[in-house]
């Protein structure tokens, strides 16, 4: 089961978001633990935030701290190849799922490990997201051709393969060690 904590800004994404809250998290990363880090990036090159993971007790903690995004809930996503080419940033691939689940936590024979809870944005552009991936490694997410995180146009049906019917690609960046 993952743990997941959401943060967003905002009265009405608070709302949102504690709907989808299940559970909390603090996230302890671990001594001596890996960490990696990837800006994300609009296809114009526009900043948009970021996204880390970062070595838990029995996982890996994926936050994303975003900014000057449209408001409203994106679906979020690791993808399986460390590339972001513009303009729609398929070179990033599918979803990061070593465990061949079908995707999104309300479906009875998912998740995917890149699967995350959605970004809610606030009218202010910002938001933030979290969630613990238990038995996700630093090393499987770094494999030989690495990771990059999406950000999709729309929200994330947490359930209809393969992407949860989220929409385009609005963002993306690679993983990179920090």
């Amino acid at each position: 089961m993952r743990v997941v904590t959401m943060m967003t800004i905002g009265a009405a994404a608070l709302g949102l978001a504690a709907c989808e809250q299940k559970g909390l998290d603090t996230g302890t990363p671990v001594a001596g633990g890996g960490r990696a880090g990837a800006m994300l990036m609009t296809a114009a090159g526009v900043d948009v935030g970021r996204a880390t993971a970062t070595e838990v007790a029995g996982g890996l903690r994926f936050t994303v701290d975003a900014k000057a995004m449209p408001s409203g809930t994106h679906g979020v996503h690791v993808h399986t190849t460390g590339r972001c080419d513009a303009p729609d940033f398929t070179t990033a691939g599918g979803h990061w799922n070593p465990t061949s689940m079908k995707h999104g936590s309300m479906n009875p024979q998912g998740p995917h490990e890149g699967d995350l809870p959605n970004l809610i944005i606030g009218t202010d552009g910002r938001g933030t997201v979290g969630v613990t991936i238990p038995g996700a490694t630093m090393a499987g997410l770094l494999d030989a051709d690495g990771a990059a995180f999406v950000v999709h146009a729309g929200p994330d049906d947490l359930m209809t393969d393969p992407a949860g019917n989220s929409g385009g690609r609005i963002a993306c960046g690679v993983f990179q060690p920090a």
